[in-house]
């Protein structure tokens, strides 16, 4: 039976969309070019797709029920993942409902290596057959790549063999050759040495990140971000491997959405660069084992369920036309290898960009995010977990959180006359993200104003500004870090009881699986010699607050390394160092993987640092 269709008008973007019954309505947004918060992956649990149904408003569903007040359904808020477009309908999304492109960190550290690309171009001239000289046109390839130490050893591929006469023609011509593994990979005509481009790229849950790089000269000619269009199917791995697992054809719905995004950064890339597509002979991707498995096009779902274990470890080689790359079908696709269902590739990019895997010295680098990934070790010796550290660093399941985009508020200082906070952008603030939520707590935490223990309570101590910003909202302590005059929406933003505690978890879920490490490893936390911090949320928050909190432990500041965004690096470096892909396997053979899943040692540290450390009264703030 045919399914009718029906208007969507969004505002206050005043777009229309024509959508077939059944439809969901986060889809429809997208189709609309508007992409909603969904943390829960569209669950109905997070509360983040709120949007007002001004005409055609369906029954509020259970969930809405359970999470909107009375006064708000009344008012036609609805959670837009729970609704199927069955009617014509207009649709008001606030601000906070919107998932807006966040700040991503496209730089990182890059331990010492040698440039050394895993393929290089030769220019040759090779002379046309006579009666007298009737060697093949390959053998006559081959010879002319002959060097000082004799015959090169060269393979060919069939589709190559088959281009080589029209190359050739009738007389003497000059070729490039691009020499790879001990095979001619591709033949030019002329002399095109000088055009030989790669491309790294890190696939994060949230960002895309792909750098266009002269192998020539190793420079980065260009560097383009996206948010990973995966977000309006799940904030995080584990919703993303349900929708996979749940939806009809969900896996390639996540692919495809996953592989458009990589191609508009290769065509960004390539507009910026100078270089064109045929120039371009390599790609390099990381990611964690959830995203590599989408990439590649495998089913996700034995990451999620016991023994949790991936369906691939080792590193990959393709062609870019294998996995739908919009690049000639000469480039070759390289993925990273994995360690576990749950460290994987970027992590394995992680050790190497930060060099620890050379290094004397012990280090610990820790990738603070939903998933906090922790390697501990050197030269002779890594260990890694990983700790579901939950979303509150990424800004899910905190009551005004929100990514690192234009308006959340990144900076929380405390003062004797008021509370100050910068906002990304410099406008009004719309929420908050990680950074400074951290910020938030550590300061409530020196004034008083948040316990030991994590409660919001009111102190006599405290700044009387701060004092009088201790309030209530819908029955639960809350402080107003930005009033209702002052804010983008209205409302004030605040920071209630339950934001605290969402915090708690997940700081102390990263600690205890540090400290977990460690122990492993035969050492106390504060003797590794630096710890490491990667990723975006690493390179922002204040080292003083972190240590403030109980996010890290007790060291000096100066042993406290913001490398950046890591993994990145990792893949520039597998892209333009040969040596750097056979460290990369050695460190995804080598490390050594513990699952705290059930582990009781991370249970008591679980518990243990649930609480935060004692502030003394009066420190000053961090700036």
């Amino acid at each position: 039976m045919n399914r009718e269709t029906f208007r969507v008008t969004f505002q206050p973007d005043g777009r229309n969309v024509f959508i077939l019954e059944g439809t969901n309505l986060v889809e429809a947004a997208g189709q609309a070019g508007i992409v909603l918060n969904q943390p829960c992956g569209g669950q109905g649990t997070c509360g983040k797709c709120r949007v007002q149904v001004t005409e055609g408003a369906p029954r509020p569903s259970p969930s809405a029920r359970n999470l909107l007040a009375g006064e708000e359904i009344e008012e036609g808020i609805r959670l837009a993942c729970q609704i199927s477009v069955d009617r014509d309908m207009k649709v008001w999304v606030p601000d906070e409902s919107r998932f807006f492109e966040q700040v991503i960190l496209t730089e990182g550290a890059g331990h010492g290596y040698t440039f050394d690309p895993p393929l290089h171009k030769r220019c040759v001239n090779v002379s046309a057959p006579t009666v007298e000289d009737q060697r093949s046109y390959v053998d006559r390839l081959k010879d002319a790549l002959t060097d000082d130490s004799g015959t090169v050893d060269l393979e060919m591929d069939l589709p190559l063999i088959r281009c080589i006469p029209s190359l050739a023609g009738d007389g003497d011509y000059t070729a490039t050759a691009v020499l790879k593994d001990g095979r001619i990979h591709w033949v030019e005509e002329g002399d095109t040495t000088d055009k030989v481009a790669g491309v790294a790229i890190d696939i994060g849950t949230t960002t895309v990140v792909a750098a266009m790089v002269d192998l020539v000269s190793g420079r980065n000619e260009a560097v383009a971000s996206r948010t990973n269009p995966q977000v309006s199917l799940g904030d995080d791995v584990v919703s993303r491997i349900k929708y996979a697992n749940e939806h009809p054809e969900g896996l390639e719905k996540l692919r495809k959405r996953l592989i458009t995004c990589v191609n508009e950064l290769i065509e960004e890339l390539l507009a910026r660069s100078g270089f064109e597509q045929r120039d371009v002979y390599e790609v390099v991707i990381v990611g964690n084992a959830t995203m590599n498995h989408i990439f590649l096009g495998l089913d996700p779902a034995s990451l999620g369920r016991a023994p949790y274990v991936s369906v691939l470890r080792g590193a990959v080689d393709l062609s870019a036309s294998e996995v739908d790359l919009a690049l000639k079908p000469y480039a070759s696709v390289h993925t990273l290898p994995n360690i576990a269902a749950f460290v994987g590739a970027d992590t394995v990019a992680v050790a190497l960009a930060s060099g620890m895997h050379r290094s004397e010295d012990i280090n610990l680098a820790i990738d603070i995010g939903t998933n906090g990934e922790v390697v501990v070790g050197n030269k002779d010796r890594l260990i890694a977990c990983s700790c579901a550290a939950g979303p509150a660093f990424e800004g899910a399941r905190i009551r005004h959180g929100m990514r690192a985009a234009e308006g959340a508020i990144s900076k929380v200082v405390i003062n004797a006359e008021n509370i100050e906070v910068s906002v990304i952008g410099g406008g009004r603030a719309s929420g908050i993200c990680g950074s400074g939520l951290i910020d938030a707590v550590a300061e409530l935490l020196r004034v008083g104003i948040i316990t030991p223990q994590g409660r919001i309570e009111s102190s006599d101590d405290a700044p009387q500004a701060v004092a009088d910003a201790v309030t209530e909202i819908d029955g639960e302590p809350a402080v107003i870090l930005v009033d209702e005059h002052q804010s983008k929406t209205g409302e004030p933003v605040v920071l209630t009881q339950k934001d605290v505690r969402e915090l708690q978890l997940g700081k102390a879920a990263i600690r205890a699986g540090a400290e977990v490490a460690c122990q492993h490893y035969g050492i106390e936390i504060n003797e590794v010699s630096k710890i490491l911090l990667a990723g975006g949320l690493g390179n922002f928050i204040r080292r003083s607050n972190a240590l403030r909190m109980g996010l890290l432990p007790d060291i000096p500041a100066d042993r406290i390394e913001c490398i950046g965004n890591a993994a990145f690096a990792g893949a520039r470096m597998a892209l333009v160092c040969s040596s750097c892909r056979q460290e990369a396997e050695k460190i995804s053979l080598e490390t050594e993987y513990k699952e705290l899943a059930r582990s009781a040692e991370f249970q008591r540290g679980f518990a243990e640092y649930m609480t935060f450390p004692r502030s003394e009264r009066g420190e000053e703030s961090a700036g």
